[in-house]
């Protein structure tokens, strides 16, 4: 039996803590054909290229994943132009610029209000997980306000998304019983999004569905499937990647205690801190779902039509070819460009918010949490490979600072 490819090893639970050496070998082939026809691209340049290529397609299925089209109907995320572009315009109307440009900062002081309701909450405790008490619910607390989810009903979004979440573990052992529980997640989403589609187009509201289902622009409304598919995706994927970058945040701090206590004196510093984290320990490390629609030449490599395409954006966004000492942690670089948010007309739709989510939480948990400590270093990691971060952050504290009023 053959011994396991550099990329096979990196989908390997064992290398979830520290998958960047990994990353490294497999930037010696920046374009690599695995054995099952898969080209595993890890070059920073050749990412980016191929992120702008219109011959590269979305549409592959992850393997497994439900292919029925009544069960999971593809959001834009999973779709080429212009259906694409159809749908991302009209989502796109009523979540920012430039039809709606203060809608995401218009949320600051109500996200520093619901961290600091989290923090308060674990006031008088020498021991958190900073997963469960601030990086999972915080996120998920905003995503269902904007979207009009009922506050009640956030904790069945909760085992919604860890259904999903957990069907992107690469892992056989129980895969059958995990795309099982996606399926009959997205399913129950699906249906119950559906349902607030249907009664905000009866009463609609200030929410971003109520202006999905009326909208009255050139593109016009979204079908319910399609407010349901693209619903569920702006919910999972708008709070799931932002757990891991906050996790992942307060656990690059804790290993540079000097940037902890620069970033407890210094608020401004979060701007440069998520970038440099977007770069350095991204929420999103691979892309699995994208096909080449025809051969494309990439330096001297062809990637055939019909090929799988697996794009490594963790790995390009360490690529010393284009960032100096990439390797070393460091908030103040300029410029920092990078693929946190991936790129192309796939851009993250959410990274404004995303960004604003990880700074507030970042900077509060830094001013007020007392002598944070890690108790375990590495961290338990979750499964996939794809959204990689701790499962939970246990920190030990000497208690919370309370705000001044």
């Amino acid at each position: 039996m053959a011994p396991p490819s550099v990329f096979q090893r990196i989908l390997d639970y064992s290398h979830r803590a520290d998958p960047y050496p990994l990353y490294a070998e497999l930037r010696k082939t920046p374009v690599r054909r695995e054995e099952d026809g898969t080209y595993v691209v890890s070059g920073y340049e050749e990412i980016v290229s191929l992120l702008h290529d219109p011959r590269v397609s979305v549409g592959r299925p992850q393997p497994g994943e439900p292919r029925d089209a009544e069960k999971e109907p593809p959001s834009f995320l999973r779709l080429d132009p212009p259906e694409h572009d159809r749908l991302r315009r009209v989502a796109m109307r009523h979540f920012g610029p430039p039809h709606s440009p203060h809608r995401v900062d218009g949320l600051r002081p109500e996200l520093f209000g619901i961290v600091r309701e989290l923090i308060d909450g674990v006031a008088g405790r020498t021991r958190i997980d900073i997963v469960d008490d601030v990086a999972y619910p915080f996120p998920v607390t905003v995503i269902c306000r904007i979207l009009g989810v009922p506050r009640e009903d956030e904790a069945r979004f909760h085992d919604w998304a860890d259904a999903v979440i957990e069907s992107l573990d690469p892992r056989e052992e129980g895969r059958p019983e995990r795309l099982r529980r996606r399926e009959n997640a997205v399913v129950e989403l699906h249906r119950y999004l559906g349902g607030i589609a249907a009664e905000r187009r009866r009463n609609p509201g200030d929410d971003l569905i109520s202006g999905l289902v009326t909208d009255e622009g050139p593109d016009g409304a979204m079908s319910p499937t399609e407010v349901a598919a693209n619903g569920a995706l702006l919910l999972i994927a708008g709070h799931e990647t932002t757990v891991n970058l906050i996790t992942n945040g307060m656990l690059t701090l804790l290993r540079h205690p000097e940037l902890l206590d620069r970033l407890r004196h210094e608020p401004n510093l979060a701007i440069g801190l998520v970038e440099e984290l977007l770069r350095y320990e991204p929420p999103v490390h691979l892309r699995s779902t994208r096909i080449a629609l025809e051969d494309i030449m990439i330096g001297d490599i062809t990637i055939p039509e019909g090929a799988p395409i697996v794009l490594a954006l963790a790995a390009g966004s360490r690529d010393p070819k284009r960032v100096p000492d990439p390797d070393r942690f460091d908030p103040d670089r300029r410029p920092n460009q990078h693929l946190g948010f991936g790129g192309g007309i796939h851009y993250c739709f959410g990274a404004p918010l995303a960004r604003l989510e990880a700074q507030i939480a970042l900077t509060e948990l830094a001013r007020r949490l007392r002598n944070p400590r890690l108790v375990t270093d590495p961290p338990p990691y979750r499964p996939s490979p794809e959204l990689r971060g701790p499962r939970h952050l246990l920190l030990d504290i000497d208690g919370v600072i309370q705000p001044a009023r």
